[in-house]
C-alpha cells in the first residue's frame, strides 16, 4: 500500500489532523488505528470523581473517523524512515510521502515495581485506565478515613494536572460528607512544586491548604507492595537521595508514561530522552532529521504540556507545514508551545491554567479572569469542552 499522507493515530491528534487536511483539499490519506473506541479522555477526571460517566467519554471510531480518509484498522508495529515505509501488526507495509506520528503514550506500570498488581486491588485505583476511572469514584464514595494517598511521577505524563484534580475532586467530597477531618491525605510528587506557572501555582497551594492536603513534593513512587498497602518513594534533597514507605488505606495513582516500544526503537525517537519521544523542532513540529515527518500530540518532544489543548493549537501548525512541504515552499507556521491544564479545584469550581513556552500566563478566553477557581470555568470543562471536542475540534474547524 502506498499513500500520499500516513497518520499514526486516531485519537485526539491524529483525527484533528486527518479532518484539517481533507479540509485542504488533501485526498490521498490513511489513519493506522487499531481501536474501534474514541474516547475523550480529559473526562476521565470527573468520572472518578463521580460526576460523569464513563459512557459520556466514548464513541465509536467509525464515527469521528473523517468521510475520505482510509482508516487502517491496525497497530504500527515498526517505521522505516530512511525507507519512508510503516510496517503493521498484520504483517503488511505501507509507503508514505510524508507522515505525521501521534500514536499517544503507553502506560508504563513495569516501571514501577508492584504498581500495575496495586491498582486490582480493591483498595487503588487510576483515572488513566476507562475501565478503572469508575471503580476510583466508588473507592472515594466508600471511604470512611484513614490515609488517602495520591501519587504522580515526575517525569513527563498525559495531562499532568490530573492526578491533582483526583485529590482535589475526592476532597472536596469527602469534606461535605464530614470524612476529611478523619482522613490523612497525601498528594506525593516526583515533581519539585505543585505547578510550572507561579501565578497558578500561588491558588493551588491556597487550594491545598484549603484542604489540609500533605503536599510532599521530589517524591517519586519507585515501589508498591499491594499486600502491605505500602507505596515506597524516592526523595530528593540538596543533601541526597533517602527512601520512606508510606502505608496507606486508598491508593490512586497516574503510572510513569513513555512512547510506544516501536516509536522507542525508531530512528525517529530522540537519542536524548530515555522515554523515546519523537525528535522535533519545537515551533514547526518536523523531525529534526526527516523532514518529510512530523509529530505531534504526547508523543513528541516539544518541551510543553501533554494536554488536549496542546494538540488543539499544535495540530494546524502541522497541517499548515506539511501542506508547505508538499508544495515545495517553507515552513512558516510556528507552535508557541500553548498548553493548558483545567484544575478542577472542587465540585462547581475550575482554575484554568493556560500557558506557553515561557511558562507565563497566556489567557485565550475574553473578558474573564482565569487565574482564579471558578464556576463558569467548571461549566465549561464540564459540557463546554466535551461539545467543542466532539463537534468542533475532531472535524478540523477548531
Amino acid at each position: 500500500m502506498h499513500h500520499r499522507i500516513v497518520i499514526i493515530g486516531g485519537g485526539s491528534a491524529g483525527i484533528s489532523i486527518a479532518a484539517r487536511l481533507r479540509r485542504a483539499g488533501q485526498n490521498d490519506i490513511a489513519v493506522i488505528e487499531p481501536s474501534d473506541i474514541h474516547y475523550y479522555q480529559p473526562l476521565w477526571t470527573l468520572v472518578g470523581g463521580g460526576v460523569s460517566s464513563l459512557s459520556h467519554t466514548r464513541r465509536s471510531e467509525t464515527s469521528v473517523m473523517p468521510k475520505g480518509v482510509r482508516w487502517i484498522q491496525d497497530k504500527a508495529a515498526e517505521i522505516d524512515p530512511g525507507q519512508r515505509q510503516v510496517s503493521i501488526s498484520s504483517g503488511s507495509t505501507i509507503s508514505y510521502d510524508f507522515l505525521v506520528v501521534c500514536p499517544g503514550l503507553e502506560l508504563a506500570w513495569d516501571m514501577v515495581p508492584g504498581l500495575e498488581d496495586a491498582v486490582h486491588t480493591p483498595f487503588a485505583s487510576s483515572n488513566y485506565v476507562a475501565e478503572l476511572a469508575p471503580k476510583t469514584w466508588e473507592i472515594v464514595r466508600k471511604f470512611r478515613g484513614g490515609t488517602a494517598l495520591f501519587a504522580s511521577p515526575g517525569t513527563p505524563i498525559k495531562c499532568p494536572g490530573a492526578p491533582q484534580k483526583a485529590a482535589y475532586l475526592a476532597a472536596d467530597h469527602w469534606q461535605k460528607t464530614g470524612t476529611l477531618s478523619n482522613t490523612d491525605l497525601i498528594f506525593a510528587t516526583g515533581a519539585g512544586g505543585i505547578f510550572g506557572v507561579p501565578e497558578f501555582a500561588k491558588v493551588l497551594s491556597g487550594v491545598i491548604e484549603r484542604y489540609g492536603i500533605d503536599a510532599r513534593f521530589s517524591h517519586e513512587l519507585v515501589e508498591v507492595d499491594p499486600g502491605k498497602r505500602a507505596a515506597t518513594f524516592e526523595i530528593t534533597t540538596p543533601e541526597g537521595k533517602t527512601r520512606q514507605s508510606i502505608t496507606y488505606d486508598i491508593f490512586h495513582t497516574a503510572p510513569p508514561q513513555r512512547a510506544p516500544k516501536f516509536i522507542r526503537d525508531s530512528q525517529l525517537a530522540d537519542p536524548a530522552s530515555p522515554f523515546g519521544w519523537v525528535s522535533v523542532d519545537r515551533n514547526t513540529l518536523q523531525h529534526t532529521v526527516y523532514p518529510e515527518v512530523f509529530s505531534l500530540g504526547d508523543v513528541c518532544n516539544a518541551p510543553t504540556s501533554k494536554t488536549g489543548a496542546a494538540i488543539r493549537k499544535e495540530a494546524p501548525v502541522v497541517v499548515a507545514n506539511l501542506i508547505s512541504a508538499l508544495e515545495g515552499k517553507q515552513l512558516v507556521a510556528r507552535y508557541d508551545g500553548y498548553a493548558a491544564c483545567p484544575f478542577t479545584t472542587a465540585r462547581g469550581k475550575m482554575l484554568l491554567a493556560e500557558f506557553d513556552y515561557s511558562l507565563t500566563p497566556h489567557p485565550t478566553v475574553p473578558l474573564i479572569n482565569t487565574k482564579k477557581e471558578r464556576y463558569d470555568m467548571w461549566l465549561l470543562k464540564r459540557f463546554g469542552l466535551p461539545y467543542f471536542y466532539w463537534n468542533f475540534m475532531l472535524r478540523g474547524l477548531g
